[in-house]
């Protein structure tokens, strides 16, 4: 599915992302301009799956997108376009296509990158009461709106 070829990069994580945007005004273009307003010379995820179910591509896997700070250099970043309602609460709005595609891009990236641990953006949320899981009230983010660990949990396992 995917076209590009494996990074000399070590990746040892693999982000899900939801873009927190409209899926009904959603342009490559938009997103591409809301990265360059942040500043950032790199987009913030390398593989965007719209509504549709066909992925945009903006930046190769061995470039270093800006998906979560301070674990950039390691990570691959995938980000499906929606993930908030009409009034911008946090929702898993994905449509079948997006499901569907982000099974397959995860499954792929996953055997490109075996050591990889496939999480969502929440999921770097600090552990503020020490019972070694990330409870939904220490979330820094709601990002991607759903729980990658359990959804993808076959495929962290060794």
């Amino acid at each position: 599915m995917l076209q590009e070829e494996k990074t000399s990069r070590r990746i040892n994580r693999i982000f899900v992302h939801c873009t927190a945007g409209s899926q009904k005004t959603y342009s490559d273009d938009k997103l591409m301009a809301e990265f360059k307003s942040k500043g950032w010379t790199n987009p913030g995820y390398h593989y965007v799956i719209r509504p549709n179910g066909t992925v945009f591509h903006p930046l190769q896997d061995g470039g270093i997108a800006n998906g979560v700070k301070g674990f950039n250099s390691d990570s691959i970043h995938v980000a499906y376009v929606g993930g908030i309602d009409s009034k911008g609460k946090a929702v898993d709005n994905r449509t079948e296509q997006q499901k569907k595609t982000l099974k397959l891009v995860l499954e792929e990236l996953k055997q490109r990158y075996p050591e990889a641990f496939v999480l969502g953006h929440r999921d770097i949320s600090p552990d503020t009461n020490h019972n070694g899981k990330v409870d939904p009230w220490e979330r820094i983010k709601a990002c991607p709106c759903f729980d990658v660990m359990v959804e993808f949990s076959y495929l962290n396992r060794k």
